[in-house]
């Protein structure tokens, strides 16, 4: 299927969002703010106190007249510890902030995408932007960040501070500024393309490989474990390849600033013994500019160093941002919008890459209550039309209503609860049992939950897990079987009571003691509500009140269980295999 990523924000759409969600705690952003200059302030003392220092030895004063400026060297040094750490620490604590509030609307528009955007864009994309792009910036923020706002006030400072001793100290500070000026425009602009590359190449590698790992069975069924490999061997090639781009890259860009450290520093030197030798200014003055320019080189090697994380922070938050500003999937009203439980698909065409398409001018009509089974072999259509009345896909031709709903106009109908998919691939959430099944309905009373356990046969090995409700399961949690997962998931279903429902397989992966079990279990979910049921077994087909055979992505056959037998047409064949399977 061809892929069309999420989008990425622009720059300047990024600054803004920041912005703004800095004005929202600008008591915080200004107390930092202040902090961090009193302590880049505290930390321009130093040397014009050296300076005074020097004069008095060169002027061959008395030694009392060193007392004071010592005295003022070490209040001025404990006064910019306790500033520094402060500032470091506010701005941290903001960055913390800012961060917390992007990651909620990441994840609560991420929550509420278009599925059929996220299906198109694939699993890797997303889950690289909430996992490695989002670390990285935590990273950056809490680490970086502060360092880089003290760093940018002591250089801005500095300079100041190099023009009150003298403006001509400041134009031999400024030789070395084209120098580094081109050295950063010139790392920049090779360096954003890089690491944009560089985190694409990254969830392009991650989708592959929850590709391979999720579809494992298939996989190995149809022996495509030597094909499977080889993509990932090129995405993670492709990946390390853009990575020493980028190393070979910084190797050169810190080279060049060492230049401009050397140009710079001769530039203040001999100002300065120009300046000594005409009595413009005294030795101590020339020994304090040549201590701030030399006190330069750690905070810009830490900016300049710190552009790199800043700009790898900088593309990640760009997708990030890039998320937030999705349009959400349409949410219409429930109230009069779909009167039923009905579905209806007119002349439907569905295609996953332009001019192949899976499913060719299909109708089908689902009354209310209703309980249809899809039926055929595999890669018949059957799961693309479950997923097309889900909303995860579109058509691309033909039209789709649920109820009074007309897809093209409406979006996703599980977004609004009107239907819920349960497909074969169930994930049991880390934590309490309790809070997994309250996803379906956050408002679900004990009782509540007790009572949908109840219906999918579930409540009786619930009850004797170590805590019940509150036994923990997922990752690091109580293992729950393959059959378990599958009654919690159908569990979930009837908590969130949508008029449709459908079962993709939903009964599959469980061993053949179990089958029946869960499709008692997911007969009494259904119940009361319209139900189209993806059948990997036909006696799930025999249960339906009518079943919809497909084949290469046509409809050929309609009908009761019994009609069909009767016919002797492709669902008796399947029927024939299927009872000559189950014998044998």
């Amino acid at each position: 299927m061809r892929r069309e990523l999420l989008p990425v924000a622009t720059p300047a759409r990024t600054a803004a969002v920041i912005g703004g969600l800095l004005r929202r705690r600008w008591r915080l952003t200004v107390t930092a703010g202040l902090t961090l200059v009193g302590a880049a302030a505290c930390g321009l003392l130093p040397a014009p106190l050296l300076g005074s220092i020097v004069d008095v030895v060169a002027q061959q004063r008395d030694a009392g007249a060193l007392t004071w400026p010592i005295v003022l060297l070490v209040v001025v040094a404990g006064a910019y510890g306790a500033l520094t750490a402060a500032g470091i620490s506010l701005t941290g604590r903001l960055g913390e902030h800012v961060v917390a509030s992007l990651r909620e609307r990441f994840v609560e528009r991420a929550l509420h995408l278009r599925l059929d955007a996220v299906e198109q864009a694939g699993s890797g994309d997303l889950t690289s932007r909430v996992t490695s792009d989002v670390t990285l910036v935590t990273k950056v923020v809490r680490d970086a960040l502060p360092q880089l706002a003290h760093a940018a006030l002591t250089i801005a400072l500095t300079m100041v501070g190099l023009a009150v001793l003298d403006w001509r100290f400041l134009l031999a500070a400024l030789v070395a500024a084209p120098i580094q000026a081109y050295t950063v425009h010139w790392y920049m602009r090779r360096a954003r393309s890089i690491y944009t590359a560089h985190r694409t190449s990254l969830g392009a590698l991650q989708h592959q490989l929850l590709d391979t790992v999720g579809g494992a069975r298939t996989v190995r069924a149809f022996q495509l474990q030597r094909t499977h490999t080889a993509k990932v061997e090129d995405s993670s090639r492709d990946t390390v390849g853009i990575a020493l781009r980028g190393v070979r890259l910084l190797t050169q860009f810190f080279g060049r600033l060492n230049l401009a450290e050397f140009v710079g520093l001769a530039a203040i030197l001999a100002m300065g013994f120009w300046l000594v030798s005409i009595d413009a200014v005294s030795l101590g003055t020339a020994t304090a500019a040549a201590l701030y320019f030399h006190g330069l080189f750690n905070p810009i090697n830490i900016a300049l160093m710190l552009v790199d994380d800043a700009l790898s922070a900088g593309t990640s938050l760009n997708r990030i941002v890039g998320v937030t500003d999705l349009p959400a999937a349409p949410q219409p009203s429930r109230r009069g919008q779909a009167a039923d439980g009905s579905v209806k698909l007119s002349s439907v065409y569905h295609e996953y890459e332009p001019g192949h398409e899976v499913l060719h001018d299909v109708d089908l009509q689902v009354a209310e209550g209703e309980r249809i089974a899809l039926v055929g072999a595999s890669g018949a259509g059957k799961s693309t039309v479950a997923k097309l009345v889900a909303g995860i896909h579109r058509p691309t031709r033909g039209s789709l209503a649920v109820g009074s709903l007309d897809l093209a106009e409406f979006g996703s109908p599980t977004a609004n609860g009107l239907v819920a998919l349960v497909s074969q691939e169930v994930h049991v959430f880390a934590g309490p049992l309790a809070e997994d099944l309250r996803l379906a309905r956050p408002d679900a009373s004990d009782d509540d939950l007790r009572a949908a356990l109840t219906t999918v046969g579930a409540w009786e090995w619930v009850q004797a897990l170590p805590e019940g409700l509150d036994t923990v399961v997922g990752n690091g949690g109580h293992r729950l079987s393959t059959a378990q997962a599958q009654q919690l998931a159908l569990a979930r279903l009837v908590l969130a009571d949508p008029r449709i429902a459908i079962l993709d397989e939903a009964t599959a992966d469980a061993g053949s003691a179990g089958a029946r079990a869960l499709e008692q279990a997911a007969d009494a979910a259904l119940r009361g509500r319209t139900g189209l049921i993806v059948a990997h077994r036909l006696t799930q087909a025999e249960a339906a009140d009518r079943v919809v055979v497909l084949d290469n992505g046509r409809v050929v056959e309609v009908g009761t269980h019994e009609e069909l037998i009767s016919r002797g047409g492709r669902y008796a064949e399947l029927w024939q295999a299927w009872s000559r399977s189950r014998e044998g």
